[in-house]
C-alpha cells in the first residue's frame, strides 16, 4: 500500500511544479527534495524506533507522512510543494526502518533474507503499480489526483502496519522501547562494518539509482518517445519484482555474498552496454538486464544490516546503515549530471559501471561467505 501512494505520486512531483510556475531546474529540485528528507530522517529514524517501537514510530512517520502529502495536494507555490515532499521523505524514512525492524523481530533468522526480499518485492510492486491507479485518478481530477491516490495509501498502510501484534521481544515489547542509543556511540562501536560493508551499500544505492537517470536519458537520446521510454522501463520494472522473492530464498540458503557480488556485476555490465544500444530492442535488453541486477538486490541491503546489527542498539545501527545506502542513492544520479555535463552521457554510464563493479570487490571482500547462523 505505501508503494502504491509512492508510485501514484511519483510522476506528478515534477508535473505540479510546472504548473505552479516553477522552472525544470526548479522542478528537479523539487523531486530531489524526497531523497534528501529520506537521508535526513535515516538517523533520527532509528532513535525513533527505539524509543517508540515499531508501531508507534509507524504511527509518527504516517502522521508525518500525512502532512506532507496534505501540503503537496494543496500547495499554492514550488516552495511549499517542496516542503511537502520533503516531509514525505521523512517520513518514509521512518517507515522504512519501523517495519524492516519489525520484520527483523518477527522472523526466524533462516527466513531473513526471502522475508526482507518478499517485503522489497511488493513495495517495488506497489510502485509499479501506483502510477496506473494514479493515472486513472488524475484523468478524472487533474495533476494532483497523484496525491490523492497518496493520501489514502498512507492512511491504509498505516492502519495495517498498526494492527500487526505486538512482538514479546524487540522494540515493541511492552509497548515501550529501549533508551536510544547515542549516534556517536553508534558510529564509533561499529565504525569497521559501517567503513567496509556501508562502502558496499553506498556502492549499491548509486547503482541503483543511477538506473532511473541514466536510462530515461539515454532513451531521449537516441530519439525515443515517452511511450516508448515507459514501456521499456516498466519491462525492466516487471523483470525486478519477479526476481526478489528467488534472491532471497537464495540468500538463506547459500549465503549472501554470491547474490550481493552479482547483482552488482550485473549493474555493471549494463551500465557499460547501455552506450552500446542504438534501438529500442537494444536499450530493452539493456533495461532487462538492469531489472536483473535490481531484483537479485532487493531486500539484500537490508538483510546486510539486520545480520550486522547488535542486540543492543539495533534500530540505531540500522539508521546509520540505511544511511550508508541512502547517500548512495543521492550520489548516484549526481554523479550522472556531472560526468555528464564535464563529458558526455555515455562517459556518465562508464563511470557509473566502474563504481558498481568497484562495489562487487567490496561485497566480495567484507560480505561473509555463509549466512549466518539462527
Amino acid at each position: 500500500m505505501f508503494g502504491i501512494g509512492q508510485g501514484a505520486a511519483a510522476p506528478v512531483v515534477a508535473l505540479t511544479a510546472r504548473e505552479l510556475g516553477g522552472s525544470v531546474a526548479a522542478a528537479g529540485v523539487v523531486v530531489a527534495l524526497l531523497g534528501l528528507g529520506q537521508v535526513l530522517g535515516d538517523l533520527p529514524a532509528g532513535r525513533i524506533v527505539a524509543r517508540l517501537g515499531e508501531r508507534n514510530a509507524v504511527l509518527l512517520g504516517s502522521a508525518v507522512g500525512l502532512v506532507g502529502v496534505a501540503l503537496s495536494l494543496v500547495a499554492p507555490s514550488v516552495a511549499v510543494l517542496g516542503v511537502g515532499v520533503g516531509l514525505f521523505g521523512v517520513a518514509s524514512a521512518v517507515w522504512g526502518l519501523a517495519r524492516q525492524s519489525y520484520v527483523v523481530d518477527a522472523v526466524p533468522a533462516e527466513m531473513r533474507a526471502r522475508a526482507l526480499s518478499a517485503m522489497a518485492g511488493l513495495s517495488r510492486l506497489g510502485f509499479l503499480l501506483g502510477p496506473f491507479l494514479g493515472a486513472a485518478v488524475v484523468h478524472v481530477v487533474g495533476t494532483r489526483g497523484g496525491f490523492l491516490v497518496q493520501l489514502v495509501a498512507v492512511v491504509a498502510s498505516g492502519a495495517l502496519m498498526a494492527a500487526l501484534p505486538r512482538l514479546e521481544h524487540g522494540p515493541d515489547a511492552g509497548g515501550r522501547g529501549r533508551p536510544a542509543v547515542s549516534l556517536t556511540t553508534v558510529v564509533t562501536s561499529h565504525q569497521r562494518v559501517l567503513r567496509t560493508l556501508g562502502a558496499g551499500a553506498l556502492l549499491m544505492g548509486a547503482a541503483r539509482a543511477s538506473r532511473t537517470a541514466v536510462l530515461p536519458l539515454w532513451a531521449d537520446h537516441i530519439g525515443l518517445d515517452a511511450v516508448t521510454t515507459s514501456v521499456l522501463f516498466g519491462i525492466g520494472a516487471a523483470v525486478d519484482v519477479a526476481l526478489s522473492y528467488p534472491a532471497g530464498r537464495f540468500m538463506d540458503r547459500r549465503g549472501r555474498r554470491g547474490v550481493a557480488v552479482s547483482s552488482l556485476l550485473v549493474f555493471a555490465a549494463a551500465h557499460v552496454a547501455l552506450p552500446l544500444a542504438g534501438t529500442a530492442v537494444t536499450l530493452g535488453v539493456v533495461a532487462v538486464v538492469m531489472g536483473i541486477g535490481n531484483g537479485l538486490s532487493n531486500g539484500l541491503i537490508m538483510t546486510l544490516g539486520a545480520d550486522a546489527a547488535p542486540a543492543e542498539g539495533r534500530a540505531e545501527f540500522l539508521g546509520a546503515w540505511r544511511l550508508c545506502h541512502d547517500l548512495g542513492m543521492l550520489a548516484g544520479p549526481a554523479v550522472v549530471a556531472l560526468v555528464s555535463a564535464a563529458a558526455a552521457l555515455a562517459a556518465a554510464t562508464l563511470a557509473m559501471g566502474a563504481l558498481a563493479a568497484v562495489g562487487a570487490g567490496v561485497m566480495a571482500r567484507w560480505v561473509p561467505r555463509r549466512p549466518p547462523a539462527p
